[in-house]
């Protein structure tokens, strides 16, 4: 039993977290997600190694290994149902079944990203998250959320507490040393390669 210290981290290692998982699998978007980390990755050089903070059942990795098929695939993921098809999603590297909020950076990677993860923390907890990614980079950090100028909740799925906007890559780049490279935005009607809406931002710690 993980011990958590928000009601978000309980919610998403749950049966909520689990019924994510049916939702979010399919060959479509896996197409997407090669096309949107093309356009991020096409702003990096050498990366060798990467971690994914929430993961869910890698979907994300999925993509970026046809993008960099000899970069090693790394994730946190706080939900034992999707670690288990993430296990078999990534045959190299580290699954780390635990909150995000709990890890302890064992190694750097080149590339440290995430995707929707963040807009389902608590609020008062994402200094603790931003501390864990930066750490955890060598190189890059991508932040791919949504996007808010100020903070605000809105409802997700019939749940109140569950969802929240900001900026948090500027928040990150006010907190700490980082340059940023790049930032884009993923439409849901695209015509062919559809996101949920994401903003994407490319930081570098490289001077």
């Amino acid at each position: 039993m993980q011990n958590f210290r928000t009601q978000q981290e309980s919610f998403w290692a749950g049966e909520f977290g689990n019924e994510y998982i049916d939702r979010n699998m399919s060959e479509e978007l896996l197409a997407s997600n090669i096309s949107f980390f093309s356009k991020i990755v096409a702003h990096t050089t050498n990366v060798e190694n990467i971690l994914e903070f929430g993961a869910n059942i890698g979907m994300n990795l999925l993509a970026l290994k046809k993008i960099l098929p000899k970069a090693e695939s790394s994730a946190i993921e706080i939900n034992q149902k999707a670690v288990e098809v993430l296990k078999n999603n990534i045959n190299k590297g580290h699954v780390y079944h635990q909150s995000i909020l709990n890890f302890k950076v064992d190694y750097q990677r080149d590339f440290v990203f995430t995707k929707g993860v963040l807009i389902h923390l608590a609020p008062d907890a994402l200094n603790s998250a931003y501390e864990a990614i930066y750490e955890s980079s060598k190189k890059y950090i991508c932040i791919a959320e949504y996007y808010n100028p100020s903070p605000t909740s809105i409802p997700y799925r019939g749940h109140e507490g569950y969802l929240f906007k900001r900026d948090f890559a500027g928040e990150m780049l006010k907190k700490y040393p980082l340059k940023l490279i790049d930032y884009g935005f993923a439409y849901h009607g695209d015509s062919n390669f559809k996101q949920d809406d994401i903003t994407w931002f490319l930081l570098s710690k490289e001077k």
